[in-house]
């Protein structure tokens, strides 16, 4: 068996008997390299180089967990749960609130990629406080973590503006005239355009179908996880404020999380809403909160970095070919499949694209697929995966934010609904896309 294959499947498997995620993926390579050809010290040796490449970002998730919960003592989030609940107790509108808190996070999921590029750093400071309303609405919170990822992925897939701009120009159109092809002129909107239909069609499928029923939770564990109401001051409220404008300028001004956190909490200690005796507890605490998407990120790594190392991604792609026999619907699909394996395991469709730029783009050539398919074709192979893998932040994000009173589980509640309702809608539309661009 392709170690790649291997790699994947195990740690697939082991995540779904509710093996922790770490492990899954520390297994996975191990015996991925192992079946790769690699002997252990030259597996140990592809995951430790890999690890280093994590490092920044599990310091940046660190230090967003820190201003996260600066933010979070200053009371908005709680001010603004508030609100919902005062909302909900005077009010027989439930079903507008629902709505309203569906658009509220699905807006706030799309505008972290292009427009105020945070990315999964609203999940902790904006979910937890608004978990009491969503279980008095009775909303499944399967049905939240879809909306949430549909806005952390969509977004950059489609629109070539914040994350965009690195996925789609920096990285997919760079690596794909990197390898040979021709871009000049593509219109990489219009190439997406299909794929990305197929992400809307799976959150309305998951909206409108698969979670519309109500599903309980306990309120006892939410409000021992979670303060329900808060006493909020103006000056608190005038500085979170303040805090997000500085970390969000900062972070577009140096192109880095860590100093756009580190701006933010440091308005905080300079305007005593945090006091500086209670800096070192509240960021501590902070760090813990997104310990595991850290450590979760950098094991994602390694894995990637022996799977790169047994040189079996160039040979399962190779192997594949041998099946085309120059059919360009079944070169497609397999070649979106194979996206898909890779990415599940990688956890990342800005790391994948480049390994399979360059393996893709002769096989496109040969077979005649236009450049226009191609970006197509290599963009949804990216992105697919994304969704539904447990090593993404595209899933570590809404799960740490749902699960902040332990009623939510990683894989069962988001990894398995995320795969489903996109994966697939998006593997037959990246197919379609790449048979009539």
């Amino acid at each position: 068996m392709n170690a790649v294959v291997l790699a994947v499947g195990v740690m697939l498997t082991l995540a779904l008997l509710r093996t922790h995620v770490v492990i899954s993926l520390l297994l996975g390579a191990l015996i991925g390299g192992l079946a790769g050809g690699l002997p252990l010290s030259a597996t140990l040796a592809a995951f430790n180089n890999g690890i280093t490449g994590g490092a920044s970002v599990a310091l940046s998730y660190a230090l967003l967990g820190a201003f996260a919960l600066a933010i979070a003592k200053s009371g908005l989030p709680h001010a603004m749960a508030d609100l919902a609940v005062k909302r909900l107790e005077h009010s027989d509108g439930k079903g507008k609130l629902k709505w309203a808190l569906i658009l509220l996070l699905g807006a706030v999921s799309v505008a972290s990629q292009n427009l105020v590029p945070i990315h999964i750093a609203f999940i902790p400071l904006l979910v937890p406080p608004l978990l009491y309303a969503m279980a008095r609405l009775h909303l499944d919170r399967r049905l939240i973590a879809c909306v949430i990822t549909f806005g952390l992925v969509t977004p950059y897939m489609v629109f070539p503006v914040g994350f965009g701009d690195i996925f789609l120009k920096q990285i997919l159109l760079g690596n794909i005239a990197k390898a040979g092809m021709s871009v000049e002129g593509i219109n990489v909107m219009h190439a997406m355009a299909i794929p990305a239909l197929g992400m809307v069609a799976g959150l309305v499928w998951s909206v409108l179908v698969s979670y519309r029923k109500p599903r309980q939770y306990s309120l006892g564990k939410i409000e021992n996880a979670e303060r329900t109401h808060a006493r909020v001051s103006r000056k608190s409220l005038a500085t979170a404020f303040a805090a997000i404008a500085a970390a969000f300028s900062v972070q577009l001004y140096t192109d880095s999380m860590i100093m756009g956190a580190l701006a933010g909490f440091l308005l905080f200690l300079a305007t005593g809403v945090v006091k500086w005796k209670d800096a070192d507890g509240l960021f501590n605490e902070g760090m813990k909160m997104m310990a595991m998407i850290g450590f979760t990120m950098i094991t994602a790594q390694g894995f990637a970095e022996v799977l790169k190392a047994t040189g079996e991604v160039g040979s399962l792609v190779s192997a594949s070919a041998g099946l085309f026999d120059d059919n360009r619907g079944l070169a497609a699909f397999v070649m979106l499949a194979v996206g898909l394996v890779v990415t599940l395991g990688i956890g990342s469709s800005f790391s994948t694209v480049p390994i399979l730029a360059a393996i893709y783009v002769p096989l496109c050539l040969h077979l005649g697929f236009s450049p226009l398919a191609t970006v197509a074709l290599i963009g949804t192979a990216g992105a697919l995966g994304d969704a539904g893998s447990p090593a993404s932040d595209s899933t570590l994000g809404p799960s740490s934010g749902l699960n902040a009173d332990g009623q939510h589980d990683h894989i069962r509640d988001t990894v398995l609904p995320t795969f489903l309702h996109y994966n697939l809608p998006l593997l037959a539309a990246g197919w379609i896309a790449a048979m009539v661009l």
